[in-house]
């Protein structure tokens, strides 16, 4: 059932987002003067990683030669395309407000031709047809603004991100244009979808997410290096060195 986007909307944007906004911009941790990484939760940042590593270890069976598969390799392909077609409308959102129509306008046509042509997402005919995805999302319109990064943090389950990606994060779900105009069972059909694709992208990148946690010396200081260079490169923020792998926990 569609109801009217706009009172949901207008509600979330008072409530979460100015706040959220105000919150980045005036009290992301600054770094310490010298410091390589802006980490000064390190500790604490270990630790939920730990957990993380052996919550990975537990479910996909990371580390270990017979790695579990959670899902068929044509179901994870299939519920990964229909993810990222949801994130398409946000994105679009976020391209709009970088000032940058040219991403948004692409991601319109992605997204229209793969809920149609491609059954829901579910296939990608717009990559065959050279309309590639132009993704973002508010971290990244944070960043556009001018909001500091602020410290590098680990959350449970979801993983590495930072202070003002966090926010970001917070944000999306309230700007999510498709989560306004559907109701019920709907929201929970596209909540299990995205909860699928992050299935589908751990077993996409098995074998990297793999030597990050399992194969390196120092698994938290590898994937902290790792994730903030991956970041910059997507930020289009110049560096000596980035390796633009997804991120260990599927960002």
């Amino acid at each position: 059932m569609l109801r009217n986007p706009l009172a949901p909307f207008d509600i979330r944007l008072r409530a979460f987002f100015v706040p959220t906004v105000l919150c980045v911009l005036a009290a992301c941790t600054a770094p310490e003067p010298g410091a390589e990484f802006n980490d000064p939760f390190e500790e604490q940042n270990r630790a939920v990683h730990a957990e993380n590593v052996s919550l990975d270890r537990t479910l996909f069976g990371g580390g270990k030669p017979d790695k579990k598969r959670l899902l068929p390799q044509p179901v994870a392909e299939g519920l990964g395309n229909v993810a990222d077609n949801l994130s398409m409308p946000g994105a679009v959102v976020n391209s709009v407000l970088q000032g940058r129509p040219a991403p948004a306008l692409r991601n319109t046509f992605r997204f229209a031709i793969n809920s149609t042509i491609g059954i829901a997402g579910i296939f990608d005919p717009a990559t065959a047809m050279g309309i590639d995805a132009e993704d973002t999302d508010f971290g990244e319109t944070l960043h556009v603004w001018g909001a500091p990064e602020g410290a590098f943090l680990v959350l449970p389950v979801a993983g590495p991100t930072t202070e003002r990606d966090l926010a970001g994060k917070v944000v999306d779900v309230f700007l999510d244009p498709v989560g306004a105009v559907v109701g019920e069972p709907e929201t929970y059909y596209i909540a299990a979808a995205k909860l699928g694709g992050k299935i589908a992208d751990r077993q996409r990148f098995s074998d990297t997410v793999d030597s990050i946690l399992y194969e390196s010396a120092d698994s938290y200081a590898q994937m902290r290096l790792l994730y903030l260079q991956n970041r910059d490169f997507e930020l289009g923020i110049e560096a000596d060195v980035f390796d633009p792998f997804e991120d260990p926990y599927g960002q």
